[in-house]
């Protein structure tokens, strides 16, 4: 490409400088003899000889004057075989009657030339366009040396070219190497990483894509690694929850007397340890569905009539002082069951860690875009060390009144529901002083989740 583009320049100026020599000569044929100051008429020898001493030719230009279809003169003495006087190149030149320019391809190379018939006139017929041809003037440029000359510098032009790409890939190919260094290592990560082995990660160097990618990588890795080990947690506690259940069933059944009433004491206890089992199942199968999207069914509620309904669900629960603390006025948008079994389950909570004489209130309250719903005993309160790992499945605080009915997911299910609302659940407890645990819900659910 780029030798082509030369050789049209080349050739664009050539024809530019062909055409230049023309119009000078035209000039000086109407002009007149600097030697006798009168006009050249037809002394064609004079004109060729005034032209060739005034001018001087570039590289591979020749002025060649023919006279009386003879070859007269040239610019140079040493001529290319074609544009010597006997070539047929000028042999052809030698018999124009019309202007005319070509190229023509010749042994010695191409030829790009223009050729102006120059017609002698008389004194009378000076601007006459019938005068007789007296010689012939004519521009020839041999291309070859200027297109030894461009094949050269394209010559030169590659090897630099060459060379430059040879350096510019190599330093590609290390720059290159450098930055999927990383990618290299988080292909090796990933390869190494199995169920038994979550704890590779990536190391981060510097600052960038790759480097944000390792860290994207790195914090995905950790959110797998958690919720694998939750699982493992999961299927311990699990594990651990169903042994004494079952173990207990089979002891039964394995010891189980032969008399109606001793059948009879065995299939109650039987049925209540599988109870005690489906319901344990059903409230996992809960905390499993609370991270679906699906399991919220919102609805509007009237906070005022929500907080009389569940007063009065939870009246029953126990022998209790239970006390209604605030009536908060106003709507909101929540799902209403999801929210009676979290009020359920605190105020069951409530009644483990109290005793017939203690007070449990409930209230709710809607301000600065919060809703808020709350049960407070005056039972023995929670001890700060196990106010955070109540939250926590299958954990239980520490009691004076154990409760092996229990299966550790009651504030777990709690918070799971106050999460799914965009919400949180608060603790304010202390030793001797009661608890109090409170739903916080964003109002915002009155305007993100749909009637």
């Amino acid at each position: 490409m780029v030798r082509q583009i030369l050789i049209a320049r080349l050739e664009e100026r050539v024809q530019q400088s062909l055409q230049q020599e023309i119009e000078e000569f035209r000039q000086l044929r109407g002009g007149n003899n600097p030697g006798t100051g009168q006009p050249f008429n037809d002394d064609i020898e004079a004109i060729f000889d005034v032209f060739l001493s005034r001018n001087i030719p570039e590289d591979g230009e020749y002025l060649i004057t023919i006279a009386n279809e003879e070859f007269y003169r040239a610019s140079s003495l040493a001529l290319p075989a074609a544009v010597k006087p006997n070539a047929p190149l000028v042999q052809r030149w030698a018999g124009l009657t019309m202007p005319s320019k070509g190229i023509e391809m010749t042994p010695s190379g191409l030829v790009l030339y223009q050729a102006e018939p120059v017609r002698l006139y008389s004194e009378s017929e000076l601007n006459s366009t019938t005068g007789q041809i007296g010689g012939v003037f004519v521009v020839a440029y041999l291309t070859s040396r200027a297109r030894n000359e461009v094949d050269e510098a394209v010559q030169i032009v590659t090897q630099v070219s060459l060379m430059v790409l040879a350096i510019a890939s190599l330093l590609a190919w290390l720059a290159a190497g450098k930055v999927l260094a990383p990618l290299r290592l988080l292909s090796q990560t990933a390869r190494s990483i199995s169920e038994s082995n979550l704890t590779e990660r990536i190391p981060v160097r510097g600052s960038g894509d790759i480097a944000e990618l390792a860290v994207t990588f790195n914090d995905m890795m950790d959110r797998i690694e958690a919720i694998f080990n939750s699982q493992r947690q999961l299927l311990n506690d699990v594990g651990h929850e169903l042994r004494t259940p079952i173990t207990i069933i089979r002891g039964h059944l394995e010891l189980m007397g032969s008399t109606p009433e001793e059948q009879q004491e065995t299939l109650d206890i039987v049925l209540d340890e599988l109870d005690r089992i489906s319901r344990f199942i059903n409230e996992l199968m809960l905390l499993a569905k609370a991270e679906r999207p699906d399991f919220l069914t919102p609805e509007l509620i009237d906070l005022t009539l929500f907080t009389e309904e569940l007063f009065t669900k939870i009246t029953a629960l126990a022998d209790r002082r239970w006390r209604l603390d605030f009536l908060g006025t106003g709507q909101f948008i929540a799902d209403r069951q999801r929210l009676t079994e979290a009020i359920v389950n605190l105020a069951q909570n409530a009644t483990h860690h109290t005793e017939p004489g203690d007070t449990i209130a409930l209230g709710s309250a809607l301000r600065q875009g919060q809703v808020y719903l709350w049960v407070k005993d005056t039972g023995e309160g929670i001890d700060p060390a196990d106010q955070q790992r109540i939250f926590e499945r299958f954990v239980r605080g520490n009691s004076r009144k154990p409760h092996p009915e229990g299966t550790g997911l009651g504030l777990s299910i709690v918070q799971a529901i106050a999460q799914a609302h965009g919400g949180k659940v608060d603790l304010n407890s202390q030793p001797g002083q009661g608890s109090t645990f409170t739903l916080a819900l964003p109002d915002k659910l009155a305007r993100e989740l749909p009637l």
